[in-house]
C-alpha cells in the first residue's frame, strides 16, 4: 500500500471484529511511528497500548459508569470552543448528520444518538486500543506534534491492513483509564485510539471533506 492509498483508505472505523492484533504488528507500527516529526525532536507523546484483560477492564469500568449515569470527569482541556464559528460549526453539524443519518438515527432522537455514542467506551468492539498522553506543561506546538504522531500511526496501521478510530471521548473518562494504565500525574490524556480489523458488514460511509479551494491558497505570482 503506497502513501496515497493509505491516506485515501484511512477512515474512522466504528465496528471491529474480535480478531486479535498481533503484538509484533503493534510494535512494528509504533517503533516506525517514532520517526514522526516534532519540534526540536521533543517527541512529546506517551502512548499506552492495551489488549486482553487490561483493555477489558477499562471497557468494563467505563460501561459501569455509563450504566450508573456517572458524570464525565472534569475536562483537562477544551475539546471544542464554546462558540464554534463558521465554517467549522457547519462542518461539525454536517458530520453529525452523516454519522447518525448513516445509522438511521434522526436528529431529534437524542437517546438513540447517545446510545450510539456510548459505543466509544467499548472501543467499538476493537481488541486493541492506544491511549495517548502529553505532558500537561507543554504547549500548543507540542500538541500538534502529538497529532502528527497519531496520523503516522494510523497510516502505518492501514499499511498493515488494520483500521483505527481516534477518540477524544476517552478524555471524558480519563480517571477510568488511569485506574489501569497508572500514568504519571504530569500527563494529560489527549485521546484513545481503537485498533483492529474492520467488520466486513460495517457501515463504510465516509464523512465529506471541504474542497481544496476552501482550505488551501496557492500564491504563485
Amino acid at each position: 500500500m503506497d502513501v496515497y492509498e493509505a491516506v485515501a483508505s484511512r477512515r474512522s472505523v466504528r465496528r471491529f471484529t474480535d480478531r486479535p492484533v498481533p503484538r509484533e504488528v503493534l510494535e512494528r507500527v509504533l517503533s516506525t511511528a517514532a520517526w514522526a516529526p516534532s519540534g526540536s525532536n521533543l517527541q512529546p507523546w506517551h502512548a499506552y497500548v492495551l489488549t486482553g484483560g487490561p483493555l477489558d477492564a477499562v471497557k468494563k469500568r467505563a460501561g459501569a459508569r455509563l450504566a450508573a449515569g456517572d458524570p464525565w470527569d472534569e475536562p483537562e482541556y477544551e475539546q471544542y470552543p464554546a462558540h464554534l464559528k463558521s465554517p467549522y460549526r457547519e462542518r461539525r453539524s454536517a458530520f453529525g448528520e452523516q454519522r447518525y443519518g448513516g445509522l438511521g438515527i434522526p436528529r431529534a432522537d437524542v437517546d438513540a444518538r447517545q446510545r450510539a455514542a456510548s459505543a466509544n467506551w467499548d472501543c467499538f468492539g476493537a481488541p486493541a486500543a492506544m491511549f495517548c498522553y502529553i505532558d500537561r506543561d507543554l504547549g500548543r506546538p507540542q500538541w500538534s506534534d502529538v497529532g502528527m504522531f497519531l496520523q503516522t500511526v494510523m497510516l502505518l496501521l492501514r499499511a498493515e491492513g488494520l483500521h483505527s478510530c481516534t477518540q477524544m471521548a476517552w478524555a471524558k473518562f480519563h480517571r477510568t483509564v488511569a485506574e489501569t494504565v497508572a500514568p504519571p500525574r504530569d500527563l494529560t490524556l489527549f485521546c484513545g485510539m481503537s485498533i483492529g480489523y474492520e467488520r466486513p458488514e460495517a457501515h463504510t460511509t465516509r464523512t465529506g471533506r471541504a474542497p481544496v479551494r476552501e482550505t488551501v491558497t496557492f500564491v504563485d505570482r
